[in-house]
């Protein structure tokens, strides 16, 4: 049976942002990716969002990783020559009965140490002049970035520290040895041993968890999917900045994105599902135009196109409470592996920052 140091289980952003974190580290690193490339999974499927970290409990690892992984980006971005822009977003009120929510949120950001700025309907207007709303908070660390060139510059510096990556390769079962974890690819029998296994397979990562042989199931918590649709803005993007509502259960509301080359998309909803299916339903577009339309009146009828869905992994159902990110390394659970689960939003933002996390987590091993 074949012997490595560390294997990665998963290509997307968090993956690779691990690969290479270990990999730089001097470590043996093994990414396992059971589709034909990388970062075809949630790390394509967003709004290709750098957050600012506004919304998140105060202390909690999505607000933490969240911070520190938003300086970790723009700064690898900036050295990788990788396309981003700091356009900013603005949170927007579009009732009286929204503005004490929207000061409950500028609290709890500034608890996070984020920096917003109040603004007016005035001068929420004076910037975006087609927007409509009561009052907005102004985040001028919020931007947009191309994921597919994160995913390449993230997997080109893991793979020049020695990193290599198998797709087709999907992990089907793992086993927990004394010294290392057995682990067995495409249903065969196992063939590899691993000093050290990261768990990072998104949507897979809680149903891998369980299956593996010597592992606490207990431990592994109740997984739920939440999909959100995207669709498309035919004709010139209405505004400059990220244009957010206030944050809705199970998701940030449909907002306006906007893409490098400034084409605008809203997105995505919440719709709560027991299978994976990216498909967009054009009827949920009624819904949109409704949402929109509340801080964007002038939108035309049929001017929005379906473009594409994703699939959120959560650890909390309809009508619980928001989960934190749940990264389980050996000094919880005793074994050699860390588990990333519920790695939803801000996982892209948080990256750099969790991979680091997991290093720090995994030095001992």
């Amino acid at each position: 049976m074949d012997r490595i140091e560390a294997a990665v289980i998963g290509a997307g952003a968090i993956g690779l942002a691990i690969a290479r974190a270990l990999a730089r580290e001097g470590r043996e690193v093994l990414v396992l990716e059971a589709a034909d490339t990388f970062g075809t999974g949630a790390s394509s499927r967003n709004s290709e969002v750098i957050h600012a970290g506004i919304y998140y409990a105060p202390g909690s690892l999505k607000a933490r990783l969240c911070l520190e992984g938003r300086l970790r980006l723009y700064e690898f971005c900036a050295r990788s020559g990788v396309a981003h822009r700091r356009c900013g977003k603005l949170i927007v009120a579009t009732s009286d009965r929204e503005l004490p929510r929207l000061e409950q949120l500028a609290s709890l950001a500034h608890s996070n140490g984020v920096t917003l700025t109040p603004l007016d309907r005035s001068a929420a207007r004076s910037l975006e002049p087609r927007l409509e709303c009561r009052a907005a908070l102004l985040s001028p660390d919020s931007g947009i970035l191309d994921t597919h060139g994160f995913l390449i510059a993230l997997l080109g510096e893991a793979e020049a520290h020695g990193a290599i990556c198998l797709y087709g390769s999907r992990v089907t079962r793992m086993r927990v040895e004394e010294d290392a974890v057995a682990i067995a690819v495409n249903d065969a029998p196992a063939a590899l041993r691993a000093a050290l296994v990261v768990n990072a397979a998104g949507l897979d990562a809680p149903a891998l968890a369980r299956a593996t042989e010597g592992f606490p199931v207990d431990r592994v918590p109740r997984a739920y999917l939440a999909k959100g649709s995207y669709f498309a803005l035919a004709g010139r993007a209405p505004f400059s900045r990220l244009i957010y509502p206030l944050p809705e259960p199970g998701g940030l509301g449909v907002h306006a994105t906007l893409d490098l080359a400034g084409r605008t998309r809203f997105g995505p909803d919440v719709e709560w599902v027991d299978a994976l299916d990216y498909g967009v339903d054009p009827q949920r577009a009624g819904c949109f135009y409704e949402a929109i339309r509340r801080y964007w009146p002038e939108l035309p009828e049929g001017a929005l196109r379906p473009a594409y869905s994703g699939i959120r992994p959560k650890l909390a159902g309809p009508g619980e409470p928001a989960a934190d990110f749940l990264i389980a390394g050996p000094e919880t659970h005793g074994a050699p592996i860390v588990h990333l689960l519920g790695i939803e939003s801000p996982g892209l933002t948080a990256s750099l920052a969790i991979a680091e996390h997991v290093a720090r987590l995994a030095r001992h091993l």
